[in-house]
């Protein structure tokens, strides 16, 4: 009888690792799909050529699709667990949501961070060198139509030199100098473009509802950050690491539910996207930003492995800022310094006063006339600004009124 029940558990046991395995590998296609048509929609068609390096740019293309769709998953990480969290909680009983368990989200968990490491040490560096030898396999093709691109480079160059000769003699202009001015004019043509081509409703509810929105989720993200910084003063079991939880599916994460957890999700898809704005508007990472295609595969891959880098870090930091109370998994929960009170504390007071001086330094006073323009709320004179009639209201002497 005891030999019988040992043969089922481990029937049982290779069917839950068949079924898990069966599941991690139908999400993690779709992600490599979804990744695949985003690359591509960026890649150089010029760089898909056919001949000896067409293999060279393929194999990298797989790696950056596969670290890009690495890179989906450790976004999606914390979200999935914590809805799923939140079903199990909901539907315990339910036989059709049996295969969302403990063992797979853990098992999720680790499998992100091996493939994360795989890719950041591993396979992005390979597609880069591999990428860039392929340049001494080419180099007596680059030679044989070295002549012909430096009488076309020449020829532009002369173009460029009579445009800009009755511009003025002391000023000096460059081709790169030209083609980044000639860039950034067509950018903001198309950007004016939009604009006018934007109806009455996107200008005047669209564009203000999301200005509105993303006020308030910086918003709630530094009241978050405020209170766990209060739990971490009174509390130790707030720090983000050696925290054990009931477990997957025993316990909401948020006193308010499902509701709760929904904010939660929205706050970490915000920081993640806020992350990549702030990561791409430095000035040093300007020129990086990938074009419709016409971005270099080097280019790619060095995007990809910025992109894997912020999302790896997304559940660490979302964790360790009290935006969720999801434990750690895997390898995610065993850094050193997630233990370490003053490391922890600081980062969470650098977050807060960087982010509300932001916020104090975006919402100025003309963001707030815009907005309540927008709203229709500048006839209620919310505003510090002197009202238009006022300021241009003519004095008694004949002189405009002076502020």
């Amino acid at each position: 009888m005891e030999g019988q029940d040992e043969v089922s558990a481990r029937e049982q046991h290779f069917h839950s690792q068949v079924r898990e395995s069966t599941i991690c590998f139908l999400l993690f296609a779709i992600l490599y799909i979804v990744s695949y048509f985003i690359i591509t929609r960026y890649k150089r068609k010029s760089d898909e050529q056919e001949d000896e390096d067409a293999i060279v740019n393929r194999i990298s293309l797989f790696l950056s699709t596969f670290t890009l769709a690495v890179s989906a998953g450790a976004v999606l990480l914390l979200p999935f667990s914590i809805i799923s969290n939140e079903i199990l909680l909901s539907f315990p009983q339910n036989y059709y949501i049996q295969w969302l368990n403990g063992s797979l989200i853990h098992g999720l968990w680790n499998l992100a961070s091996l493939f994360s490491n795989l890719c950041l040490f591993v396979l992005m560096p390979f597609a880069f060198f591999f990428l860039e030898s392929e340049g001494f396999a080419g180099l007596k093709k680059i030679l044989e139509d070295l002549d012909e691109q430096i009488y076309i480079i020449t020829l532009e160059e002369e173009a460029l030199q009579r445009r800009l000769g009755g511009l003025s003699s002391s000023v000096e202009y460059n081709v790169t100098e030209l083609e980044q001015e000639l860039e950034n004019v067509k950018i903001l043509k198309k950007k004016l473009e939009r604009r006018k081509k934007a109806s009455a409703w996107e200008r005047n509810l669209v564009y203000p509802a999301v200005m509105v929105l993303l006020l308030i989720e910086t918003s709630i993200s530094v009241l978050l950050v405020a209170c766990n910084i209060l739990c971490l003063l009174v509390d130790e079991t707030a720090m983000p690491k050696g925290t054990r939880g009931p477990g997957i599916g025993n316990a909401s994460l948020s006193a308010f539910g499902f509701v709760g957890a929904a904010l939660e999700i929205i706050l970490i898809f915000y920081l993640m996207v806020s992350s990549v704005v702030g990561f791409y508007s430095l000035r040093c990472f300007g020129n990086f930003i990938p074009r419709k295609g016409d971005t270099a595969m080097t280019k790619i891959i060095g995007n990809c492995v910025s992109i894997l880098v912020l999302s790896s870090a997304l559940p660490v930091m979302s964790r360790t800022l009290g935006i969720t109370s999801f434990d750690l998994l895997g390898d995610f929960g065993r850094f050193n310094w997630l233990g370490n009170f003053y490391i922890v504390l600081s980062y969470n007071l650098l977050f807060a006063v960087v982010t509300t001086l932001c916020l104090v330094r975006k919402f100025t006073s003309a963001v707030r006339e815009e907005l309540f323009k927008a709203l229709g709320l500048h006839k209620l004179h919310l505003s510090d600004t002197p009202r238009d009639s006022d300021a241009a209201k003519p004095s008694a002497n004949g002189h405009q009124k002076a502020l």
